[in-house]
């Protein structure tokens, strides 16, 4: 299986690259993809094409930058 990647894209979308991408609705359906290997997410809102970017961020001005970091360890389960 190759290897999968995601890229938050300062001031524009979540670009995920990777073969055989698997992009689901919260009810479990999948978006017909066409064989992408590439697809950007919308972060700014206003892309009329949700949940895929088309380039809004562009004329509203969106500003988001993200820097990697490190996260904290997951919180252990809790028990009853």
């Amino acid at each position: 299986m190759a290897d999968s990647r995601v890229i938050v894209r300062n001031n524009g979308p979540i670009r995920i690259e990777g073969e055989n991408i698997v992009l689901t609705d919260q009810e479990g359906n999948s978006y017909g993809l066409a064989g992408r290997t590439v697809i950007s997410l919308c972060r700014c809102g206003q892309s009329a094409n949700k949940p895929f970017c088309d380039g809004s961020h562009n004329r509203t001005g969106f500003a988001s930058e993200c820097r990697a970091l490190e996260m904290p360890p997951p919180a252990p389960p809790k028990t009853a």
